[in-house]
């Protein structure tokens, strides 16, 4: 059995006499809040935009809002296969299946279809898993990336809701 070294961390750090001065801290911060104030106000150099009217630039890479994508006759893609819902890590994907019925069976392509599918953005943490997982490439993550909401309600996605992104409501459906 070995022994174990323990080095003080302290005694390495040594701090010169000024530094250990409280007020020295306090111009530090003061220095950069100073620094932040005089780009921002003369030298036109804010560093937030006016969101309504200025919309920030995202990478081509970027990871928005889920949406469910229809196959070229306008049916459902997603076939309540539940990878997604395994895969995912956050827990945030929650589906019902239903089987198709003949009522139904010009809507779907498959046996059965998710009679409810809803993300949780709030658990979401926006990872990809779902959208490589989907065998039938029904989930995507291209959406608007606004998520602003007054209550928790909103910030859980329903299939109506992704699929209104896409094309207009559910094909069938009567509003």
């Amino acid at each position: 059995m070995g022994t174990v070294n323990v080095v003080n961390v302290a005694a390495k750090h040594k701090l010169a006499w000024y530094q250990k001065l409280y007020f020295y801290s306090i111009g530090n911060g003061l220095w950069i809040t100073l620094k932040h104030f005089v780009k921002a106000a003369f030298l036109k150099g804010a560093v937030t935009l006016e969101f309504p009217e200025k919309r920030r630039k995202y990478s081509s890479r970027f990871r928005g809002m889920h949406s469910m994508k229809r196959d070229e006759q306008g049916r459902e893609r997603c076939t309540s296969c539940f990878c997604c819902m395994w895969i995912c890590p956050a827990d945030a994907i929650h589906i019902e299946a239903g089987h198709v019925t003949p009522e139904i069976q010009h809507l779907h392509p498959e046996d059965k279809y998710a009679k409810k599918f809803e993300i949780d953005l709030l658990r979401c943490i926006f990872c990809g898993l779902c959208e490589e997982a989907c065998p039938k490439g029904a989930i995507y993550l291209d959406g608007p990336a606004e998520m602003a909401a007054d209550n928790r309600e909103d910030l859980i996605l329903t299939k109506e809701r992704m699929m209104e992104k896409n094309g207009g409501p559910i094909l069938g459906e009567r509003k």
